[in-house]
């Protein structure tokens, strides 16, 4: 098949849970009434039940602990954004030399490390979160150790209620802010995050490019193993042709990832950031791979004819 099985379930579970924040039945007493946990029921409710429609459109667009309509429009405007970024790319033109006058492009795409560079920095992340959260049960009261982080159990007024979450220390600044109004409280926390994360994925977009076999000498080893040359070039410069779009392709493409990632948690679409960002990448994939097989079969059938 196409894929990996472990892409389609990361894919299935962030799209289940964007149509479950939307339109789950379940009821919750939030103290102002039951209410709808599903942002798209729950707005059809409250302008049903409350009296003052304005507050009822207010309280559907801005409630907080539940899913609103303001996450699923945010979460809309991340998927779109980044497939519109799928579509950046930069097509060289290669000729093959075993067939004298054959020509085809050869693209470099903005994403040229796919959603590697924000996988990594999550879990990078994750491992600093597991130390450091580690650390701080057996030693709560190390200054050191609260440089690394400093936790505590979030309070009921949060979705997760028995959840820790990072108070302080390095633990605390690479992890996002949880609403906007937090971001505004501590501005250096949201800068800080915002920093980490573009820096993390520009690097860690350059390195995979080193070790899955993508680098600038790699691509250029395969093609003079299967004769292929740049159009217009000697194929001695095959190299030099590709470092002028590589190595800015696997850093800037990580920025962008990146970027993405961190405005869709500033804005709070569901899923979170990364979630978004894997599942986009993950079905565009498959389209691609899918588009691929279909047109060498096309290919093959029409040899076959012939």
């Amino acid at each position: 098949g196409l894929g990996s099985g472990i892409s389609l379930f990361i894919a299935s579970h962030i799209s289940e849970t964007i149509v479950w924040k939307a339109f789950s039945p379940t009821t919750i007493n939030t103290g102002r009434g039951t209410e709808f946990e599903g942002a798209f029921l729950a707005f059809f409710h409250l302008i049903f039940v409350r009296s003052n429609k304005f507050h009822a459109i207010r309280e559907a667009l801005y409630r907080q602990n539940l899913p609103n309509l303001t996450n699923l429009v945010a979460t809309g405007l991340v998927f779109l954004a980044c497939i519109y970024m799928q579509g950046w790319r930069v097509n060289l033109t290669v000729k093959m030399q075993r067939s004298r006058g054959l020509e085809r492009p050869y693209p470099i795409k903005l994403f040229y490390t796919s959603n590697m560079p924000i996988i990594l920095q999550t879990a990078l992340v994750s491992n600093i979160y597991f130390v450091s959260q580690m650390l701080y049960h057996q030693q709560p009261n190390s200054p050191f150790i609260k440089l690394f982080g400093e936790w505590a159990v979030s309070s009921p007024g949060t979705a997760a209620m028995t959840h820790s979450v990072p108070v302080g220390g390095l633990a605390y600044y690479i992890s996002p802010p949880a609403t906007l109004s937090d971001m505004f409280h501590d501005p250096f926390h949201a800068l800080f995050y915002l920093m980490f994360t573009l820096t993390a994925c520009a690097i860690f977009g350059r390195t995979w490019t080193e070790v899955s076999g993508t680098s600038v000498r790699d691509v250029a080893r395969q093609m003079r193993e299967n004769q292929v040359v740049m159009k217009g070039h000697r194929d001695t410069a095959t190299a030099r042709v590709l470092g002028r779009y590589i190595p800015i392709a696997a850093a800037l493409g990580g920025i962008c990832i990146g970027f993405l990632t961190v405005v869709a948690d500033y804005m709070g679409a569901i899923g979170t950031g990364t979630g978004i960002l894997l599942t986009v990448t993950i079905i565009y994939d498959l389209y691609e791979a899918f588009m691929r097989e279909n047109t060498a079969d096309f290919s093959a059938i029409m040899k076959q004819q012939m």
